[in-house]
């Protein structure tokens, strides 16, 4: 078990949660149980499972958890690509977002692949 505020990859995925709430305020009232909620509950889902992970007691609990968080990261890049297109976001913002999900996503998976390297060192080492 690890405090998951420690983590740099929780931090970005929090402060890009506090975005998406801060950018979909924007968006057409008739969105709100739709794309705004989505995209809402996707973001939030990364930091969230992140947290989740580290509150388990086994590495292979905490890697599924990040192998969930990592899911959720490539469904809320989905709803940015899809909220650029209906003309919710602007080039600039979705370019910044992209930005920040795409290194999210390598973060997740750089500590996905160290939790099994550690798996595997001590099985063999």
């Amino acid at each position: 078990m690890q405090d998951f505020k420690k983590l740099r990859v929780w931090e970005k995925s929090h402060q890009l949660a506090l975005c998406v709430y801060q950018l979909t305020a924007n968006f057409p009232q008739f969105e709100q149980y739709g794309l705004t909620s989505q995209i809402r509950r996707s973001s939030v889902s990364i930091a969230a499972n992140i947290a989740e992970g580290c509150g388990r007691q086994t590495s292979n609990e905490m890697k599924q958890y990040l192998t969930v968080a990592l899911g959720s990261a490539s469904e809320t890049e989905y709803h940015f690509l899809l909220a650029h297109d209906l003309g919710y976001i602007n080039k600039e913002d979705y370019e910044r977002l992209l930005n920040e999900i795409t290194g999210i996503k390598q973060m997740l998976t750089s500590l996905i692949k160290t939790i099994k390297e550690k798996q595997s060192s001590r099985r063999f080492g």
